[in-house]
């Protein structure tokens, strides 16, 4: 062996065991080294290096190594570019991925279940949907098998994109096909039915679970939830929520917060509650959105007591609450004709420094129209305009009816005329 060689294969050695060390930084420095004491690089070499940046995530690094071996001219391998493409999919660059894709065809280099593999994956998380189905087309087309995770990656990107429908003909096509469909390809499928409002496929998807004996997990159920919730299926959401109890799957806080926002979306405050109690009895930490949601459905359900006691309860239990928050407890107030509670709400917000927004002043003045309290509402009104807070027509309506209650008609008349100046619609 010449010097030259001698000198390749020890670099080459120490590369390799940097790179099965995970060492990077210290391959890298090494490369540098070798291209300094002119050294001739090889495949070999270079390959390890990519590995090494492979292993510790950091995919720019082995782009440069790329370049590095296509001006040294030296042969670039199928590890070397998969390794890169690899690392593209962590970095989430899918069009460098597809790129690379595409230079190794150009150089006729073998194409892998892998490689396309990692291929699809950083498709599916830049959610380049059609680009994933292309490559997984791709993978039939060079005599290849598409596996549960090139199929799994796909579907996912389809359901990141919306594209429910897509998604499902995957799965079908899965089975045809006799490839193996997990708890993973299903979840992904389910969560593309609840991102289109299909609750009846999620559904369906589900079934067919249990019928191959594929383990349902929370993220399953609380996909399920979830489209049961968008569709205001408040029964079935129950329904799923009771067979997650049975299948002793440990719910989460998205999960109760799902099923009540289906009870609210449904008109339903009781079951809302219910469900709320029985996140309060658990061991999960109580959300800001599942006291929202209760509150909302209490003030749906005209149940302005309940609504001010949820409210209470949140303030005390250090819950963080918003507007959000006083919206629905205000709302409630108003529509139990409880005038001072809901202008307590306010200054409460006004103390706390929420952003007070059109819906907050909407049921203050409502509920001075209710006191005929001509004077606070158009105080409110005026405040609105000051703080560049929208007005509408339910904001001024209900402050010219407070004038009107009071006899105040040239003040409703007043309101009118500045209606028309700010271009707030008028009936």
């Amino acid at each position: 062996q010449t010097k030259v060689e001698r000198e390749t294969i020890t670099f080459g050695a120490t590369i390799s065991a940097c790179e099965k060390g995970g060492q990077w930084n210290k391959a890298l420095q090494l490369v540098s080294e070798m291209t300094q004491s002119k050294t001739e690089s090889n495949m070999i070499t270079l390959s390890a290096a990519i590995s090494a940046c492979k292993k510790i995530g950091t995919w720019e690094k082995a782009l440069q190594l790329l370049n590095v071996m296509a001006q040294s001219e030296l042969e670039t391998n199928t590890i070397a570019f998969s390794a890169a493409i690899n690392l593209c999919e962590k970095g989430g660059d899918w069009e460098k991925a597809l790129q690379l894709l595409s230079v190794m065809m150009q150089n006729t280099l073998e194409l892998d279940t892998v490689t396309f593999g990692a291929a699809i994956s950083a498709c599916e998380k830049g959610s380049a949907w059609e680009k994933a189905l292309q490559l997984l087309a791709m993978i039939s087309q060079s005599k290849g098998e598409t596996n549960t995770i090139t199929s799994s990656a796909a579907i996912s990107a389809c359901e990141k994109s919306g594209e429910w429908e897509t998604a499902l003909q995957l799965l079908t096509v899965m089975e045809n096909g006799k490839v193996d469909s997990n708890t993973i390809t299903f979840n992904a499928g389910i969560s593309a039915c609840e991102k289109g409002g299909e609750w009846e496929n999620a559904f369906q998807l589900v079934s067919r679970m249990a019928a191959r004996m594929t383990e349902l997990d929370t993220i399953t159920f609380n996909a399920v939830i979830s489209a049961c919730e968008k569709g205001g299926e408040w029964e079935q959401s129950l329904r799923i929520l009771e067979l997650m109890q049975l299948s002793e799957v440990e719910s989460s806080p998205i999960t109760l917060n799902s099923a009540i926002g289906s009870c609210e979306k449904g008109g339903n405050w009781m079951k809302a509650l219910q469900v709320f109690r029985l996140m309060a009895q658990s061991r999960l930490q109580t959300t800001t959105i599942a006291f929202n949601t209760a509150i909302s459905a209490c003030e749906k359900g005209r149940q302005w007591e309940r609504a001010l006691q949820l409210f209470s309860v949140m303030v005390q239990s250090n819950v963080e609450f918003n507007t959000i928050s006083v919206n629905a407890a205000m709302s409630a107030c108003k529509n139990g004709g409880e005038r001072e509670n809901a202008l307590q709400l306010l200054s409460f917000a006004e103390q706390n420094e929420l952003e007070l927004d059109t819906q907050i002043f909407n049921a203050a003045i409502s509920s001075c129209e209710q006191g005929s309290e001509w004077e606070n509402a158009l105080h409110f009104v005026l405040v609105m305009a000051q703080s560049k807070v929208d007005l509408d027509t339910i904001t001024c309506g209900a402050a010219i009816s407070a004038c009107e209650e009071s006899g105040q008609w040239e003040k409703a008349f007043e309101l009118i005329s500045f209606m028309l100046r700010v271009n707030v619609e008028t009936s």
